[in-house]
């Protein structure tokens, strides 16, 4: 496997990364051994870094990327998204309630104090011109709820 350094984390991460949308069950029916299944194989293959998000399946995808911490004693790395709960989603409902809600429900689901690494899920332009979102995601660092 490659390994490429992310941004000024200092992480060396997989060139390859476990996308676990699907195994969140949301288009479709997954097994959940079967998913676990496949998330061990990855590590095996070198893949050390995950993507999910709190909307895949409901958060389903977030637990079982927490079992996989809970089984397999390697560093891995897992980035989680926020945002797309919201509904409507508008640039509007980036509220420090809303994200803080949102970051609280992922670190449940992953059985964590801090989440990897935070990204907003998709959202509307305006977000971007917003510096009181920013501000939010620099107070979850300090609090010591996100590390990136």
């Amino acid at each position: 496997m490659e390994y490429r350094e992310l941004g000024r984390t200092g992480w060396q991460v997989s060139a390859i990364s476990f996308g676990a949308w699907a195994i969140g069950g949301t288009w479709g029916t997954v097994d959940d051994q079967e998913s676990v299944a496949a998330l061990h194989r990855a590590l095996d293959r070198g893949v050390n870094f995950f993507d999910t998000a709190d909307v895949y399946g409901d958060g389903r995808s977030e637990r079982l990327l927490a079992r996989l911490r809970r089984e397999r004693p390697e560093e891995f790395y897992i980035a989680t998204k926020a945002g797309r709960r919201l509904n409507p989603h508008i640039a509007g409902g980036y509220t420090q309630q809303n994200l803080v809600t949102f970051v609280e429900r992922s670190l449940k689901n992953l059985e964590t104090e801090a989440v990897d690494l935070l990204q907003l899920h998709c959202p509307p332009t305006e977000v971007y011109y917003m510096p009181e979102v920013f501000g939010v995601l620099d107070d979850l660092v300090t609090a010591g709820k996100r590390r990136y």
